[in-house]
């Protein structure tokens, strides 16, 4: 398949290389996504809404905190390999060793948090099992070295690999008739597996993890370029995930198993626009450095095809919401078809945002990012106190899209070094009809 399109638009040496990157990055999320989707579903079914909202509960805990461990270093990575490959074993060395010593610290802070917060036995024991996978996430550094050589055939071979072994497992649980300790596990081993299969990745085709070295001076660096990322990145988080937290806390495990079906459903859609926002990122620093004018010039494209195709998604969620629903989850979880057709309008100004997330990386503007992220967080966790006690999830959701609404487009107005994003976006809006154009510039 991916000869053929490449035969057929005529496509040679740098273009040929990202048209594979962008194919095998759709291929492998499409595979994950779908099989997630599949065995989350059949999951959803055998828990019933109150242990599937519980088993979310436990994996939005832990990402409140996976910002920590994180550090906002994703994007830095992917920036700093892409500019200067002959230090790729410094960086990733590095890089490594910043993130397993803020896991093992984050970690401690959410154990710290349970003791203080938590009575339920069961639910503290699930969170700390869960959390493990924060150091085997420490080794997405390898996944983001392959991202910034736009190299993701060797990263979607693991991950492909990594949800058919996981699919199997879930499988069998569900044969077996387990309880939800079991799925938690093995939802931590996937993250363990993943690592494994970076690693051995790269030692296959790079070489092996002893060439990786660690310099205090780079480390020092990679956490002053992130910094500004961690406390925007803890926004994002907290503005996107608080409301479950808060369902849970606020209403019961049932609600959060109806609202967390709507969110699973959204999320599936979101990777369209999150892999041409990575892949076509790279591309942009290069053509900033090379080309200033054309890159100008590409970026209003950027997000002129981001918004529209994350708008088309949204659309057609909405308009299949009720027969999504009902046919995979089942009539038990028919609350949640309302609040789908109000999140699927987050959908279209996610797109916004992951476009609007790399230009502020391109442009190294991330020091103001905090004030973005702020404006949702505000707005979020304002709207969720005061809307869920009367409107429940449906409150929730409103609030949802509300904050990232806020975040997405209107911060960027009211900040004034983001106002060209802004400007970008409301030109955006107005070029529907370039669409085709706009697609062919890109192949040039």
């Amino acid at each position: 398949m991916i000869s053929f399109l490449i035969k057929k638009f005529g496509l040679h040496g740098y273009k040929e290389k990202v048209a594979k990157n962008i194919y095998w990055a759709v291929l492998g999320k499409s595979i994950n996504l779908i099989s997630g989707l599949f065995v989350g579903i059949l999951v959803a079914r055998f828990l019933g809404p109150e242990q599937y909202g519980l088993m979310n509960y436990v994996i939005t805990y832990v990402s409140l905190f996976a910002i920590l461990s994180n550090f906002g270093l994703d994007n830095i990575e992917i920036r700093e390999l892409a500019k200067d490959k002959d230090k790729k074993n410094v960086i990733i060395g590095s890089s490594l060793a910043v993130r397993l010593i803020l896991s093992l610290l984050t970690i401690g802070t959410i154990f710290v948090t349970l003791v203080i917060f938590e009575s339920d036995k069961q639910t503290t024991l699930l969170i700390l099992i869960y959390s493990c996978t924060l150091i085997f996430n420490s080794f997405n550094v390898v996944r983001n070295y392959f991202t910034s050589i736009i190299m993701n055939e060797y990263v979607v071979k693991t991950e492909i690999v990594r949800t058919l072994f996981s699919a199997l497992l879930k499988l069998s649980l569900l044969f077996l008739k387990a309880n939800l300790l079991y799925f938690i596990l093995v939802l931590t081993f996937d993250f363990a597996l993943l690592a494994f299969g970076y690693t051995y990745s790269h030692r296959k085709l790079v070489g092996g993890i002893k060439q990786w070295r660690f310099d205090i001076k780079v480390a020092k660096q990679l956490l002053k370029y992130s910094f500004p990322l961690l406390f925007s990145g803890s926004a994002i988080i907290l503005y996107q995930k608080v409301d479950q937290i808060l369902i849970r806390n606020m209403m019961d495990n049932v609600s959060l198993g109806y609202f967390s079906v709507a969110v699973r459903l959204t999320e599936f859609t979101l990777f369209v626009p999150m892999i041409i926002s990575q892949t076509i990122g790279p591309v942009l620093v290069k053509l900033k450095q090379e080309n200033p004018q054309k890159y100008l010039k590409k970026r209003q494209s950027f997000v002129t095809l981001l918004f529209w195709i994350s708008l088309f998604l949204t659309v057609g969620m909405i308009l299949f919401s009720k027969m999504l629903v009902l046919m995979l989850y089942g009539q038990e979880y028919e609350p949640a078809i309302n609040v789908l057709r109000v999140l699927a309008i987050k959908i279209t100004f996610l797109g916004l945002f992951n476009c609007g997330t790399q230009l502020i990386i391109i442009e190294n503007l991330q020091k103001y990012a905090v004030l973005r992220n702020l404006f949702g967080l505000v707005v979020s966790l304002g709207l969720n106190f005061l809307l869920i006690p009367y409107f429940g999830i449906m409150g929730a959701a409103v609030s949802t899209v509300i904050a990232i609404v806020f975040s997405s487009y209107i911060a960027h107005g009211l900040i004034k070094p983001y106002r060209f994003i802004f400007l970008l976006q409301n030109k955006a809006f107005l070029q529907i009809n370039r669409l085709p154009n706009i697609i062919s510039n890109f192949k040039k």
